[in-house]
């Protein structure tokens, strides 16, 4: 095995996996096979990710996932609320020495002790790798940056900002924070539960859900520019009436990944 431009390259079973993303429909998703597609490949596979990963990788399809938010290398990202870090660790092997990754935690989250062990790992993961920090602030300061952004990531967490122990959040001016701390043309991928339509407003802490059309409101409200949607992790079969973490549900619920961008100076 040898690192070549900060890409790992594991031989036939990176050809392997090559050939299974090339079998992705790249044009739908504004992209093309190549480097990026290859990083992606080399990160999903890497043999050094801890097997807590892997074992969750059938029902997080990163490799679709990492496309549809379009990390490449030389990146800067920022993975808010990054638990133990499943996404920061792939993120990082794409984004490679050129790129960063932010993974920050509001302190809220300290209350809950599955949260502290996996700050504790990605620490640990962050130690041994210099494209990684990691950072804790309130639920609005750790959503600034020390430059600017190209992707801004939260996976299902975005409800929780609605509830009584972060806050609540004043969800529009974490929006404009994130706006913020993006470049202009930067993107801002939000990955929650899915919410049956017209659900009551605590359904965020009752279920642990919240409406696509809800994030959509409150993210354009901020000035972004909804920039298209996943169905990756959709479960048409999920009934939307029980919380994520019952057993006839948890790790299969339908769930949403919405892309919004922050406007260029031409737009």
């Amino acid at each position: 095995m040898k690192v070549d431009g900060g890409v790992r390259q594991v031989g036939p079973l990176l050809s392997a996996a090559l050939m299974m993303l090339a079998a992705l429909p790249f044009c739908s998703m504004g992209l093309a096979a190549g480097p990026t597609s290859d990083a992606i490949a080399a990160a999903v596979i890497d043999p050094a990710r801890p097997p807590a990963d892997t074992v969750r990788d059938a029902e997080r399809k990163p490799a679709a996932t990492l496309l549809f938010i379009g990390v490449k290398p030389g990146d800067k990202i920022a993975d808010y609320a990054a638990g133990a870090g499943y996404f920061a660790r792939l993120f990082a092997a794409v984004v490679g020495p050129r790129g960063h990754v932010y993974a920050s935690v509001p302190n809220a989250l300290f209350k809950y002790s599955n949260i502290v062990t996996g700050i504790a790992e990605i620490q640990a993961y962050a130690a041994a790798h210099p494209n990684v920090s990691v950072t804790f602030a309130s639920a609005l300061d750790a959503a600034k940056y020390p430059e600017p952004l190209d992707v801004f990531w939260i996976s299902q967490n975005y409800h929780d900002l609605h509830d009584k122990f972060m806050g609540p959040v004043d969800m529009d001016a974490f929006n404009r924070t994130v706006y913020a701390a993006l470049k202009p043309g930067g993107v801002y991928l939000i990955l929650d539960h899915v919410a049956a339509k017209g659900s009551p407003a605590d359904v965020t802490d009752t279920l642990h859900r919240i409406e696509p059309s809800t994030v959509r409101r409150e993210v354009e409200a901020a000035g972004f520019l909804f920039d298209g949607e996943s169905s990756t992790l959709a479960n048409p079969a999920d009934s939307h009436t029980v919380g994520v973490f019952d057993p006839s549900i948890r790790g299969r619920t339908d769930q949403f990944i919405l892309r919004f961008r922050r406007p260029r100076s031409s737009e």
